[in-house]
């Protein structure tokens, strides 16, 4: 069954996360995706290892399913010329290369729109292509920091702490796979492609949400609050006899549920508890309170309890039990696809699904430079030219 993409020819410049994870989000319904990378290094996520698996990065791995890869000298004509062609009859191109990189190499937005106006360009950066920061270099952990997602994680009082995913990365790419879609929806009605621009920073502060617009309404600068939530109590790990467990509480109804179902009727109608506004003023007595009880009992009995309620609760897994859990595996999240080095690889698989052109995972991802030939070949290079080029270095 096709997926939605089908027929979308995208040519991806870029490497480490924002961008590949972009185009693979694309690649994944359907799009033909060629990754392009420097000869003879690649991207850099090849060597982000450990971990492997023979040889293969499993961070790049994680980003690249479902695309061919070629190699090409971007700093030589022959290579800029290749490129060109290859955008001719292309619907979009990614890429998150520095500030003015494409320009110098002759492959800005400009010059490509003349070659084909129908071009989706999709620029990924740090700080964004435009203002006082447009040309300072940027990584997932540099704007966790920057953009206050660190000021609002971790326990209070401890020192700063990182997001275990790189959130800031993939939200990015996430949002400029939404624009390329939208761009080419556009085009739909203009025939005309345009310029999609996605940048770690604004996708940070988009982030920000209901905290920012806290902040922005009243001033107020919320701090960290471990895994407790700034608007709701409780909604938050607590610890039990054996470990932690979830008790998520977003409305007054489900607390007087969940006094019911851990039988805390003193607190159910009490004054300082029985309405969320109050919880919040008085969230440090009732956490201690909560947290007294749940302490005397185990995980597994207050989220039965909970459950039986119909409270929101549950535990916390680590990763190996998330990619193990039945639930995942019905949702088809773990798929395999034959690796040409590694054989039967597991891979995550597709988290949206569209019931007639769902997208699928359909091959590994490449090895360095494994479809130069085949892409060459296509564009009309005969054999002795794409030697010709090896020789010269520039795929």
């Amino acid at each position: 069954m096709a997926g939605p993409l089908e027929g979308i020819k995208v040519v991806e410049l870029s490497r480490t996360l924002a961008g590949p994870f972009c185009s693979m989000q694309l690649a994944d319904m359907g799009a033909d995706v060629i990754k392009v990378e420097q000869p003879k290094i690649g991207d850099e996520t090849r060597n982000y290892i450990p971990p492997e698996i023979n040889g293969e990065s499993c961070f790049f791995i994680s980003l690249n399913k479902n695309k061919k890869g070629i190699t090409l000298n971007l700093k030589t004509e022959e290579g800029q010329r290749i490129v060109k062609q290859l955008v001719a009859d292309a619907d979009v191109l990614i890429e998150n290369f520095r500030n003015g990189t494409m320009e110098k190499f002759g492959l800005g937005y400009d010059v490509l729109k003349e070659i084909n106006p129908r071009l989706v360009y999709c620029a990924v950066s740090g700080f964004g292509r435009t203002g006082p920061m447009k040309d300072e270099p940027a990584y997932d952990l540099i704007l966790q920091g920057f953009g206050g997602l660190m000021s609002v994680t971790g326990e209070a009082g401890r020192a700063p702490v990182k997001v275990g995913f790189s959130i800031v990365d993939m939200a990015t790419g996430l949002y400029a796979s939404l624009g390329v879609v939208l761009a080419l929806f556009a085009r739909e009605r203009t025939g005309k492609g345009q310029y999609v621009e996605s940048s770690l920073l604004d996708t940070i502060v988009s982030l920000t949400n209901y905290l920012g617009q806290g902040v922005l309404a009243t001033g107020k600068v919320p701090g960290p609050l471990g895994s407790a939530h700034h608007n709701l109590v409780p909604y938050q790990a607590f610890e039990t006899k054996d470990g932690y467990v979830i008790i998520a509480v977003p409305n007054d109804g489900l607390w007087r549920k969940m006094c019911d179902a851990l039988e805390l009727q003193e607190l159910k109608d009490h004054p300082k508890y029985a309405e969320n506004v109050n919880r919040v003023a008085n969230r440090e007595e009732l956490v201690e309170i909560l947290t007294k009880f749940t302490k005397s009992k185990d995980s597994l009995e207050i989220i039965e309890r909970l459950k039986r309620a119909g409270v929101p609760s549950g535990p916390i897994q680590d990763l190996a039990q998330v990619l193990a859990h039945p639930q995942v595996q019905n949702r088809e999240l773990i798929q395999e696809v034959e690796h040409p080095t590694i054989g039967q690889l597991k891979i995550l698989g597709i988290p949206i699904k569209l019931s007639d052109t769902p997208g699928s995972v359909r091959k590994a991802p490449p090895l360095l430079s494994e479809n130069t030939d085949e892409v060459l070949t296509h564009l009309g290079y005969s054999s002795e030219d794409i030697a010709d080029l090896k020789e010269k270095e520039i795929i």
